[in-house]
């Protein structure tokens, strides 16, 4: 994958936020949040539903305005009042559980269409790298097939190389599995495995225990919006020191889902 990223690990983080809050209304929903992703690296939230992960996701795109604490992408604190938002958000590839997927344009016309209309890339170019990305995922033949003609699974592979198309400095996945039939879902984490083995800087937040044990170099575990647990992910599958992250582990390994 081309135009990654140049950081390596160790070097200063792509995204850090700092005693980052968001409420909405009474409920607090991030609760003094600390992050820090380092480049080519793949971080993973994991927790109950409602814990915050989704919360923390959109904050660090600037979908949800924070109300206290900072954020900054390779060292631009990019809640400053003064930051372009939309510069921002050009940096910053983002794939939800709900592939939106324009259902009018072709699988083709959905990639090159922030390429071309916010970055200015022209046609030729962005058609040549959008057909390079389906290849490689799996979806070289789909370029002009509709949306409605796709598989849940091919919908949204279409949706991460829509995310890779702008050539993001960092990648945010939210529950990309969650609306998937069971036999759709590896097909698309093994996307989010070859974008780990070519250096992508990711945050995923997912139900996947399995996957997340896997791929994620590091692992935060929230609740009630707040990091609980961080670690790698030998530390927090293999001995997580709170006493509720082993009780959620405990039921997902019950549950038959670890």
């Amino acid at each position: 994958m081309s135009d990654i990223g140049s950081l390596s690990k160790g070097s200063s983080p792509v995204l850090r936020m700092e005693s980052v809050r968001k409420t909405f209304g009474d409920t607090v929903v991030l609760r003094d949040v600390d992050l820090e992703v380092a480049s080519h690296t793949v971080t993973a939230l994991i927790g109950a539903s409602g814990s915050g992960k989704s919360t923390l996701l959109r904050c660090a795109n600037l979908l949800e305005d924070i109300d206290d604490g900072a954020i900054w992408l390779d060292g631009e604190e990019i809640t400053d009042p003064r930051t372009d938002q939309d510069a921002v958000r050009r940096r910053i590839g983002v794939v939800f559980q709900a592939y939106n997927l324009f259902p009018h344009m072709t699988v083709l016309e959905n990639i090159t269409l922030a390429p071309r209309r916010v970055h200015g890339v022209d046609r030729t170019a962005a058609e040549q790298h959008a057909r390079e990305l389906l290849e490689r995922l799996g979806l070289g033949t789909k370029a002009g097939e509709y949306p409605d003609r796709l598989s849940g699974g091919q919908q949204q592979r279409a949706a991460i190389v829509r995310a890779l198309a702008v050539r993001p400095r960092l990648l945010l996945l939210d529950e990309i599995t969650a609306a998937l039939d069971p036999e759709l879902v590896g097909e698309v984490l093994a996307v989010v495995r070859d974008l780990k083995g070519e250096g992508m800087t990711m945050v995923l937040a997912t139900h996947e225990m399995g996957f997340a044990r896997d791929v994620a170099d590091q692992v935060c575990f929230l609740e009630g919006g707040v990091v609980l647990e961080r670690g790698t992910a030998e530390q927090v599958f293999g001995e997580p020191q709170q006493e509720r992250t082993r009780q959620f582990l405990r039921r997902i390994v019950e549950a038959g889902r670890l």
